[in-house]
């Protein structure tokens, strides 16, 4: 197989998984639907600083030892779990308890609140604690490096082009999240996409507890 057809094959498919609704589109379009543009595009970076991390991890071979290892897996599966449940659990809690989500009637969140740092943490954290990302690059990216090129070299071309894909459709996700914001002004409107989307985030953790 041919470098180029490879980087081609690999982009059909993660581009596939890209476009599936998720986790990943969940946070990134709440984030950017309330107002905070530049703590999304944190989240939309650290959610890529965490698929380099995988991809760079699968090509020297790391990860496919941590996968062997079914207390490692378990661990760490528990872990993403109970910090997805968490968030989830917490964001739901706010909205009930009557907490503003980020100031009532505000047209921008203040501005500590909309920060890249903070956005870039809740991403990494939330990529690199699922478990099944490593696993998916331990089972997918060694089938599209040909012979004879270096599995290094060739394990972070493909990591590239995945991480290029998730950019590019996350700015549409951020373009298309600001024509909500004229309508998440309201506080009523804010409480019900934060029950949206921390029940979406809940049920991921859920699901991933309680997944082989």
């Amino acid at each position: 197989m041919a470098i180029s057809t490879s980087l081609w094959s690999f982009a059909l498919v993660v581009g596939l998984l890209t476009l599936t609704p998720g986790l990943d589109t969940a946070l990134i379009l709440r984030t950017s639907a309330l107002g905070r543009r530049r703590r999304a595009w944190g989240v939309v970076l650290g959610i890529q600083s965490g698929t380099f991390l995988w991809g760079a991890l699968t090509s020297v071979g790391v990860t496919a030892l941590f996968t062997a290892s079914h207390l490692a897996y378990v661990t760490l599966r528990w872990a993403g779990a109970a910090y997805l449940v968490w968030m989830g659990v917490r964001m739901l809690r706010d909205t009930f308890r009557g907490l503003p989500v980020t100031g009532a009637g505000e047209a921008e969140p203040p501005a500590g609140e909309d920060s890249v740092t903070g956005g870039w943490r809740q991403g990494t954290l939330t990529n690199l604690l699922n478990p099944k990302m490593g696993a998916f690059y331990v089972a997918v990216l060694p089938q599209f490096i040909p012979a004879g090129a270096s599995h290094f070299t060739m394990g972070l071309m493909l990591t590239a082009v995945h991480i290029g894909i998730g950019v590019m459709w996350s700015a549409v996700l951020i373009g298309c999240a600001r024509v909500l914001h004229g309508w998440l002004r309201k506080p009523q409107a804010r409480r019900l996409l934060d029950r949206i989307t921390g029940t979406v985030i809940a049920a991921f953790g859920v699901r991933l507890a309680l997944g082989d």
